[in-house]
């Protein structure tokens, strides 16, 4: 670590971690780091170089890049994809691995990342850059070429990708990295694939690569001649409404949401990602929109004559796979114009915030019957939530509903399954932050993992993690990340006896269930045996957590009460019923098959292919 004349001699990892701690964002005068650490699990392709980066700069919380052990490759890009999401994409995390299957097991975690909009980098370790060790460990041997390896697996689901073959390519790599991971309309997986050699090489380094560095987040403003089109839009609108998505809650900007739907008088549907950016109870609040929306938003969607995206990329559950919005027209405003062009809509290519304050003619509201309509249809759901969410039994609804109410204050995490759905029709979120459900990607084994990097980024918020069996047997092993770290977590482990979600959509197109049910195999040859004997509470108390089962509702809102007041994470096991929830309200697009010797199959094609009518086309 020589200094030579304003070099200093470091290795390539070296230089790597302390231009990493150096970096900084900056929104509307408020600075934070942008890598506020780094999770890795080591092996041969990483240890000697960024792990002992991260050793020789100290690795500890009060270091300038702590260290964060994960159990698993993806889970730990789950943790930091959940950690940027929760502090609004200003800050993220890095992941470092090693070479193989190490890196190979990133993918997952970089589409969900990428298909989100969300950032994180990823270093994963890759072959000898000199290639004078012959075929290494974990080597993939293209006869084709010898510069492709595992990590061009990543290519696709990065939104920048380099690789560092040479320690002088690196600054340039790092700059180009911190700009994606830093600009909102560009943002996601960044992958810097980094050869063990290199890792380890030594260079001079310019002192000032690794000055502090600010990289402002900025909030572009509409085009005047755009914003004039799309006032021109509202002007001729008598029914809007208003799909509010992620970008939304990102920029910051749900409270100028609300004065723009109450100054003129528009009622607010939400997607997933943008849950919780109005008042639960708001007359201007009609609930979900789409596939798992409410009755509420979805009769109003069908009626609007104009739709107004806010930070929304309209998912084939937002749009009921086109067939809901009937002929509005489409006035989309987004940071990235990639989707604020969707739907062949009218862009305004800004800020959500900064569109918002600049949008709209003065004296101009929708139809006093269309808002009238509005807030009835939102009353009327008001009571149906409240209904779905009563109930002697322990069926889906009514845990959402205990659990609902013990969240107040608190975050809710959850990604996959028949949950997604019933969250987003029946949750009542009391701020724009509480409802955190990854359902972009819906990739099962996100939420304790997720739920790690909420509560990281939100130590004083109460984090209820919602997961079912199902998806609790793919990745449950950051429960014990969560014990080595202290953190705490409230995880309801929602127990069904297999992927209830998926049964129920099998059924419908003529799958008849198969490999739905945890069962083992019969006499017959078939898995239709006796259900499997799987202690999953037993399974949390190996991994360090504290467990409590719950049967019934009461049993249930008393383990929530002891969870909560717990300084340990806590598990809750809770067998489910089925039944209870309200169906939904509009289409979603899965094919059934066209052909079959099976009544059910054909009839389920037939209305296939009816409501496949409706589909919308779009430029």
């Amino acid at each position: 670590m020589r200094h030579r004349g304003g070099a200093v001699r470091l290795t390539t990892a070296q230089a790597l971690v302390r231009f990493l701690a150096a970096q900084w964002t900056e929104r509307d005068g408020t600075e934070q780091r942008l890598i506020e650490g780094c999770f890795g699990i080591f092996g041969h392709g990483n240890v000697a170089g960024i792990g002992q980066a991260l050793a020789e700069q100290g690795a500890g919380l009060h270091d300038p890049l702590p260290y964060y052990l994960a159990r698993n490759e993806q889970a730990m890009v789950h943790t930091a994809v959940a950690y940027a999401r929760t502090r609004d994409r200003l800050s993220a995390f890095a992941c470092t691995t090693s070479i193989g299957p190490g890196a190979t097991n990133l993918v997952t975690g970089a589409a969900l990342a990428t298909i989100n909009r969300l950032p994180v980098l990823l270093l994963p370790g890759d072959v000898f850059a000199t290639r004078a060790a012959g075929t290494v460990l974990q080597e993939l041997e293209d006869p084709r070429s010898h510069d492709v390896t595992v990590n061009d697996c990543l290519r696709p689901v990065s939104r920048f990708f380099d690789r560092i073959d040479r320690p002088e390519q690196l600054p340039a790599a790092l700059m180009a990295a911190m700009r994606v991971l830093s600009d909102p309309a560009e943002t996601g997986a960044v992958t810097l694939a980094l050869p063990q050699d290199v890792q380890a090489e030594a260079a001079d380094w310019p002192e000032e690569l690794f000055a502090r560095r600010v990289w402002h987040v900025a909030r572009p403003v509409p085009e005047p001649a755009a914003l004039e089109r799309a006032n021109a839009l509202l002007r001729g609108s008598r029914r809007p409404l208003i799909v509010a998505g992620g970008g939304v809650k990102y920029s910051g900007a749900c409270a100028d949401l609300l004065a723009f739907a109450e100054r003129h008088g528009i009622p607010v549907a939400e997607t997933q990602a943008g849950k919780g950016a109005l008042p639960y109870g708001h007359p201007c609040a009609v609930g979900a929109i789409g596939h798992t929306g409410t009755a509420a938003a979805v009769a109003l969607a069908r009626d609007a004559d104009l739709v107004i995206g806010v930070g929304t990329r309209y998912t084939d559950f937002t749009t009921a796979s086109r067939t809901l919005f009937g002929r509005a027209r489409f006035l989309n405003v987004n940071v990235a114009a990639f989707d604020a062009a969707k739907h062949a809509g009218e862009m305004l290519v800004a800020d959500a915030r900064q569109a918002l304050r600049a949008l709209g003619p003065d004296g101009w509201r929708a139809g006093p019957e269309w808002s009238e309509r509005a807030a009835s249809l939102s009353r009327s759901w008001q009571e149906v939530t409240a209904r779905a969410c009563a109930g002697e039994e322990l069926t889906q609804p009514v845990l959402l509903g205990l659990v609902n109410e013990a969240a107040r204050g608190g975050v809710v995490v959850n990604a996959a399954g028949s949950m997604p759905g019933d969250l987003h029709r029946l949750w009542r979120a009391d701020h724009p932050a509480q409802y955190h459900v990854e359902y972009g990607y819906s990739c099962m084994g996100y939420e304790i993992a997720g739920g790690l990097g909420v509560k990281l980024a939100v130590p004083e918020r109460e984090v209820f993690v919602l997961v079912g069996d199902g998806s609790y047997l793919m990745m449950a092993q950051e429960l014990a990340t969560a014990v080595q770290e202290g953190v705490k977590l409230v995880v309801v482990l929602v127990d069904n006896g297999g992927f209830a979600s998926i049964g129920a959509l099998s059924e419908a197109v003529g799958a008849a269930r198969l490999g739905t049910a945890y069962r083992a195999r019969g006499g017959s040859g078939h898995l239709d045996g006796d259900p499997l004997p799987t202690d999953l509470a037993l399974n949390a108390v190996s991994l360090g957590a504290d467990v409590l089962t719950a049967g019934d509702p009461d049993a249930l809102r008393q383990a929530l009460e002891k969870a909560v007041a717990a300084t340990r994470t806590t598990v809750i096991h809770a067998r489910t019923v089925p039944g209870g929830g309200p169906e939904a309200q509009a289409w979603w697009d899965v094919p059934v098959a066209e052909v079959s010797g099976r009544a059910e199959v054909r009839q389920a094609r037939t209305r296939y292919e009816a409501a496949r009518r409706d589909q919308r086309p779009y430029l």
